[in-house]
């Protein structure tokens, strides 16, 4: 993760991008469209009668698990965050979705934390725990804490976590009213 020249130029115009991403996760993606593929061979392929329920439910179900799988997978496998001088802005995957966009106006206080993991969130992607807050977690490591205006927590997995905290404290900084 060493230095990047252009995160120091980032850090100069208050402006900050960065991400993370879980290469484990694509070998979840073969799984997933091969599941697919079975429900679809397995509904073209098998003799239908009147009493195939069980045979739609195999169908159906190896289909839907597929695309679930395969989908989840692809939306999960990175995400992009990007920190400029009014919000903070998440998105997922490479269609961008879920994206979650937080006015740094709502942000009270934000830190580093230095093992976030699927463990403690209940496995990859958009987790939400009782007493914990929300996360978006595609990877275990580094991530950046968020304390909300109205006492929520929003917590991302994102390399160069410590760079980003700088940013968004000096727009806190810079926002904070003068007593």
């Amino acid at each position: 993760m060493g230095h990047r020249p252009e995160a120091a130029a980032q850090e100069a115009v208050g402006a900050w991008r960065g991400g993370a991403t879980n290469r484990l996760q694509w070998l979840l993606a073969p799984l997933g469209a091969g599941c697919a593929a079975l429900g679809a061979v397995l509904g073209t392929h098998a003799s239908w009668n009147l009493d195939s329920a069980p045979l739609v439910m195999a169908v159906v179900g190896c289909f839907a698990a597929g695309l679930l799988g395969l989908f989840g997978t692809l939306a999960f496998v990175h995400v992009r965050v990007t920190i400029d001088s009014t919000a903070l802005d998440v998105r997922c995957g490479h269609a961008g979705v879920p994206r979650r966009r937080i006015p740094l106006g709502e942000v009270r206080s934000a830190e580093v934390v230095r093992d976030v993991t699927p463990r403690h969130w209940g496995g990859w992607g958009y987790r939400w725990r009782p007493g914990r807050g929300t996360a978006l977690v595609v990877r275990r490591g580094e991530g950046v804490l968020l304390r909300l205006a109205d006492g929520q927590r929003f917590t991302v997995t994102v390399d160069g976590a410590e760079a980003a905290v700088r940013a968004i404290r000096r727009h806190l900084e810079r926002d904070a009213p003068l007593d």
